[in-house]
């Protein structure tokens, strides 16, 4: 069996990734909505880049992050041609086990907040097993 090395991850990891909304990224665009203002999976996606630019740096080779729970609270609307910056911060490690505190704004104002929780797993086994159907 095959040892899996140790987290290296630390409570205070941080990192800060920004988007400017276009078309491409309103309610309308995705189907969550029917107006032109960035739409909510575009913000996740964005708060959970984040998380991933977070752990990037320390992820031992071979491993990688995948999403398990979201709790994401959308706040408030943002127009096309505005930037957001998503903001993640590490909070807690429990095993593999990484749970982000995530902050999305515009400018000063919160856009959207919440937590983002991520699981440590072997890259390769994890592709394979979904592959699988397993």
């Amino acid at each position: 069996m095959q040892e899996r090395p140790e987290p290296t991850f630390v409570p205070g990891l941080s990192a800060r990734v920004e988007l400017t909304v276009t078309d491409a990224d309103t309610a309308q665009a995705v189907g969550s909505g029917d107006v032109p203002v960035l739409g909510t999976p575009r913000v996740l996606a964005l708060a959970e880049a984040a998380t991933v630019a977070a752990t990037a740096t320390v992820m031992p080779a071979g491993m990688t992050t995948v999403g398990l729970r979201v709790e994401l609270d959308h706040r408030a609307p943002t127009p096309v041609g505005r930037t957001v910056r998503a903001q993640a911060r590490l909070a807690t490690v429990d095993g593999r086990r990484l749970l982000f505190e995530v902050r999305v704004t515009d400018g000063e104002d919160t856009v959207a907040d919440g937590r983002v929780e991520r699981v440590l797993v072997d890259r390769q086994r994890f592709v394979e097993r979904a592959s699988r159907g397993a």
